[in-house]
């Protein structure tokens, strides 16, 4: 294992045991989507961790005055990593966020790495909550260029990306998420600037199991397919398939903040079959009074 990804999993395994103290979280009730509260630690103490799986989107939105900043690894043995800074803010309600998703990557294939394309994000909280079993939350993305497709870091051209998160809980110790989506480019490019039309699909699924409020287990499978511009107006089918084990822990604060780091591996299978890789996850998530609708 490189240096550079082992002392981060050494420092990210140090903090583990101190988040196995807690209770195992109740079962859950239907609930209404509430106004505005302050968050305190009872309040942190005694709710599950929500909102920080790894490559599987949850349906759960912030809650009104919370935001979230949100930082993704991932390395696999092919050489290949990326990087994305996510931040989530609520727009005046439960019901509604916005993100933006910046994207750092390298890809073995070319010379060095940079800024990959950029997306602003809107989730709409269509059924549910985190309060309740059963939460929908539809996503709608634009793509913005900002990666060079030359050194294979975008797809050179806007786009529209859509999601499907569906998140059940199916008793108080396991609760499951699954994910439908596509990406639309009208115009890719590859390494040369020939176009084609790309549209990607992707599937999604996740198991979570609530060890305690603070301390989670989870496997995510996830499979993609990418087509590829390989010449003008002509595109090649790419697929990928992974499967990650992976743990999440939560440090709370009195003020408020909840830090969630974890760490995963995930695991090619059928398409990706031989690959291996790394993933380090850290989130910050507070209350911020300029996010408050009042």
């Amino acid at each position: 294992m490189h240096r550079a990804i082992a002392l981060p999993l050494v420092l990210l395994l140090a903090l583990v045991p101190a988040a196995f103290a807690g209770d195992v979280p109740p079962a859950p009730e239907t609930a209404s989507v509430v106004g505005p509260q302050e968050r305190s630690l009872a309040d942190l103490n005694s709710s599950p961790i929500q909102d920080n799986s790894f490559l599987v989107e949850e349906a759960y939105n912030q809650e009104d005055g919370d935001i979230q900043h949100i930082s993704f690894f991932q390395r696999l043995s092919t050489g290949d990593w990326a990087f994305t800074q996510t931040e989530e803010w609520p727009v005046h309600s439960l019901k509604h966020q916005l993100s933006l998703t910046l994207v750092a990557t390298h890809a073995d294939d070319f010379n060095g790495s940079g800024w990959g394309d950029t997306f602003i994000n809107y989730r709409y909280q269509l059924v549910g909550s985190g309060d309740t079993r059963l939460a929908i939350a539809p996503r709608l993305s634009l793509l913005l260029p900002t990666g060079n497709p030359a050194y294979g870091r975008g797809m050179g051209g806007p786009g529209l990306q859509t999601n499907l998160p569906v998140s059940f809980q199916l008793d108080k110790y396991i609760v499951t998420h699954w994910n439908v989506g596509a990406t639309w480019v009208p115009r890719a490019q590859d390494a040369l600037h020939q176009s084609a039309r790309s549209l990607g699909t992707n599937l999604g699924q996740s198991f979570v199991w609530l060890v305690n409020n603070r301390f989670n287990g989870l496997v995510e499978t996830v499979w993609s397919s990418n087509p590829q511009v390989v010449a003008p107006g002509r595109t090649a089918p790419q697929y990928s398939m992974y499967i990650s084990p992976g743990i999440r822990w939560a440090h709370n604060f009195n003020n408020g903040l909840q830090i969630v780091p974890g760490v995963g591996m995930p695991v090619g299978v059928g398409p990706s079959s031989g690959q291996l890789g790394m993933i380090f996850y850290l989130s910050f998530e507070h209350g911020f009074r300029p996010a408050h609708s009042r």
